[in-house]
Order: structure tokens, then sequence, then C-alpha cells
């Protein structure tokens, strides 16, 4: 028996991982170090720094129990969405959806962002839609966005440290991607990828070419099964001489 070999299943899911317990690990809590000031989302764009953060923030994060709290989801359901979007395009809507919160962080409010709760909420809502088709809206999409985005919209009216607006974008970004890559496979421009396979399509196979299949897998079956006969009665034959 072979043994088992650990495989670098998700490599976008995985590094951002990696990469955010890093910044942790070196900036510590808070953002209470100058290298941890440049994984932040800031209300002012005046420079490098905060042009930086506008995609940089999703791997700050203020302690441990942020971190882990949404790199728990992000393990869960991005390797899913890795296989099935691709990573090369998993990585844009990541990127875009950091800078789109970024940016209406800058433009709304007045506090530092900085976390990948936005991520989460955008993968959420995106996984909701694996199974959807062109011009068809899943059930359980249309209750995850009750659930998800309704608990946010409520919690908004409540004075926390939470960025709910960042988990809103985050969901309404996921909404949007789901629907474009609906409409995309719907027309066929684009199929499921695997992280290896991103961009490559897979040509439909015809009705003769499934007709045919099935005839040849059905005709296989007959032959093994009388094969089978044959040789029950062989034994059966040698039994009696």
């Amino acid at each position: 028996m072979r043994g088992f070999r650990i495989t670098y299943n998700a490599p976008v899911i995985l590094t951002f991982s990696i990469l955010a317990a890093l910044v942790h690990v070196i900036g510590g809590d808070g953002v209470t170090s100058e290298f941890k000031t440049y994984f932040v989302s800031w209300p002012d764009l005046n420079g490098f720094r905060e042009y930086l953060g506008l995609f940089s923030h999703v791997l700050g994060h203020g302690n441990w129990a942020h971190l882990v709290g949404n790199f728990t989801m992000i393990l869960l359901l991005g390797p899913i969405l890795e296989e099935r979007h691709g990573s090369g395009s998993l990585l844009i809507m990541i990127a875009l959806t950091a800078c789109v919160t970024g940016l209406i962080n800058a433009i709304f409010f007045s506090n530092p962002l900085l976390g990948a709760s936005g991520i989460v909420f955008m993968f959420i809502l995106l996984a909701s839609m694996v199974n959807i088709r062109s011009r068809e809206i899943p059930l359980t999409f249309i209750l995850v966005a009750v659930l998800y985005l309704g608990a946010e919209v409520r919690a908004a009216f409540r004075a926390d440290n939470i960025s709910q607006m960042g988990h809103l974008v985050g969901g309404f970004a996921g909404a949007v991607f789901g629907f474009i890559n609906a409409n995309m496979m719907g027309n066929g421009s684009v199929t499921p990828a695997t992280s290896g396979n991103v961009g490559k399509a897979k040509q439909p196979a015809s009705p003769a070419t499934d007709k045919r299949d099935a005839a040849k897998i059905k005709e296989d079956l007959i032959a093994a099964k009388l094969a089978e006969i044959r040789a029950s009665q062989a034994a059966a034959t040698k039994k009696d001489v």
C-alpha cells in the first residue's frame, strides 16, 4: 500500500492564509507596530502605504481570535471555490473585493479597516451559488443572503467596532461574481476549472457521442454477462463429467 502525501491543493487559499498568519506573528495585535500599518485600509489616501492598504488590509487582523475566526471559514469554503472557479479567477475576486471595500471605507467612513471578514462574506454568498445556472436563482442563495446580510444590516445600527460595511460589500461582491460566472457558463464561455487548469474550456459532448457511449457500455455489459453464463455452464459440464 502506497503512503499518503500532503498536497498544496489550493495555492491561492493556502498562500493567503499563510501570509495573514505571518503578518500577525510579525506585527502583533492591533496596529502597534510600523509594519502592521501597511496592512490597514486607511480613511485618507495620501501615499503608497494608504494605496497598498486598499488591497493588503485583508491580511491584517486585530487579534488571533479575529484571524482564526475568518480563516476557519476561508479554509473551509476557499478550496471548493478555487477548484470550481480556478486559482486566477478567485485571486481576482479577492483583490477586487478588498479594493472596493477599502475604497468605500475611505470615501464614506473615518475609521481604519483591517481583516478578511469581507472576503469571508464574499465566499459565503459565492458558495451558495455553486449550482446556479443562467436565469435561475437558487433558494439556498436567497436564504443565505437573508440570514447573513440581513443580520449585518440589523447589526449596523449597533455601536460596536465591527465593520458591517465590509461584510455587506463582501456579500454583495460574492452575489455579483456568482451571477456573472453563471451567465458566462450558461453562454458556454467558461467552465468549472481546477487550480491547474484555469481558463481551459471543456468541449461538451454531442448527443450522438453520448448515445454511442451508452450503446458501448450496454454491449460490454451484455458481453460480460454472456461470458459469465458460458463460464458457469462450462464449470457445470466439467463437474458432471
